[in-house]
């Protein structure tokens, strides 16, 4: 991670959401070798959803992630989940941070968590970021975003302990109910046009081609640690809604982040504003073509799966509303995530409505 990442106001001492006092204690006992020093953390700002800090024992830097403070969903925020699936590939070609430490015990800090290995490189997210790359270096991220997105889509889940990681079949009619459970329990205000959109996906439901592939489930660039000199994904990151199923639900997801999100019709882009096409980096298009041409995954028509990653995006906004409004939140940019709602539902019921 780097600075820019890092929120520097966070205060000394346990920043909310931590308690250093009883997390030193426990690393005293099961990882003695992180407490070369006096304990200090501070949160990395970015995400939504969980929470992750950059801890600091001395001369050694390593990363803790948490659910959120409040209002976690039945099967979201899963931190036994995340290490899992990293520790299943770190001997990949997938590049992972290094899995350190599982706590499930939600004494020690108020929820489970997990530790991984500090990884240098940057998350790319914001206008600020990558304005100054040239626009070599902007295709080359999001060209090795799709290769590293085809090299999960190809490893054996059943080699690397995975088999039983996921329910594969009727892995789409079954996000769809997914997600409708959890919009259920994120309700605060009227949602027009959100029930006709999952409506018309649970209809419309297409068999799951390849399934039983390891789904990443939040795949984007600022998911990613990358370098542009050279360009390399060092890292994949947030694996909280890994499971699996069928591929073509990341590609689906992906181009919600990345044409959608970037559409004229939505209001500017508080997830990432420096990502997608009107960022300067290539469109949607290309990037399926780069993918197909690294997979053996039959792209096909993807309008039916950019409605799922509408509708599971809109979702995930409106949970993020909802915690925000009742101060569950920590970081800036949170007040601005329940505008994305309606125009991600509108483009979800134009994609679903599509037939080729």
């Amino acid at each position: 991670m780097t600075e820019p990442a890092i929120d520097d106001s966070a205060p000394t001492g346990s920043p909310r959401g931590l308690d250093l006092g009883r997390l030193a204690k426990h690393l005293a006992m099961h990882r003695p070798e992180l407490t070369g020093g006096p304990l200090s953390a501070r949160l990395i700002t970015g995400g939504r959803s969980n929470l992750t800090y950059l801890l600091r024992a001395g001369e050694r830097e390593v990363v803790l992630r948490r659910p959120p403070l409040g209002h976690v969903l039945a099967t979201a925020h899963d931190m036994a989940r995340e290490f899992r699936v990293i520790s299943a590939l770190a001997p990949t070609h997938v590049p992972v941070p290094e899995p350190l430490l599982l706590c499930t015990d939600p004494e020690v800090i108020g929820a489970p968590f997990y530790l991984m290995a500090h990884v240098d490189g940057t998350v790319f997210r914001t206008r600020e970021q990558t304005d100054p790359l040239p626009a070599e270096q902007r295709r080359g991220l999001a060209m090795a975003m799709m290769d590293t997105l085809a090299a999960l889509h190809t490893v054996d889940p059943e080699a690397i302990g995975l088999a039983d990681f996921g329910r594969p079949h009727g892995f789409l009619a079954r996000q769809v109910r997914r997600w409708s459970g959890q919009l259920d329990k994120s309700r605060s205000r009227p949602l027009p046009g959100i029930d006709e959109l999952r409506d018309q996906l649970a209809r419309t439901a297409p068999e799951s081609a390849g399934t039983g592939r390891i789904v990443h489930g939040d795949y984007r660039l600022d998911n990613l640690l990358a370098t542009v000199d050279p360009v390399a994904v060092r890292a994949v990151l947030d694996w909280e809604m890994a499971a699996l199923g069928d591929p073509l639900a990341d590609l689906g997801l992906l181009l919600t982040y990345w044409d959608v999100m970037g559409d004229e019709a939505a209001p500017g882009n508080p997830v990432a504003d420096g990502l997608g096409p009107r960022a300067g980096f290539p469109g949607g298009a290309e990037l399926i073509e780069r993918y197909a041409g690294h997979s053996d995954v039959d792209v096909g028509p993807l309008h039916w799966h950019v409605a799922l990653g509408c509708f599971k995006l809109a979702v995930i906004c409106e949970g993020i509303h909802y915690r925000h409004i009742r101060g569950q939140t920590l970081g800036e940019g949170f007040d601005q995530i329940g505008e994305m709602v309606a125009p991600l539902v509108t483009y979800g019921l134009t994609a679903v409505s599509r037939r080729s």
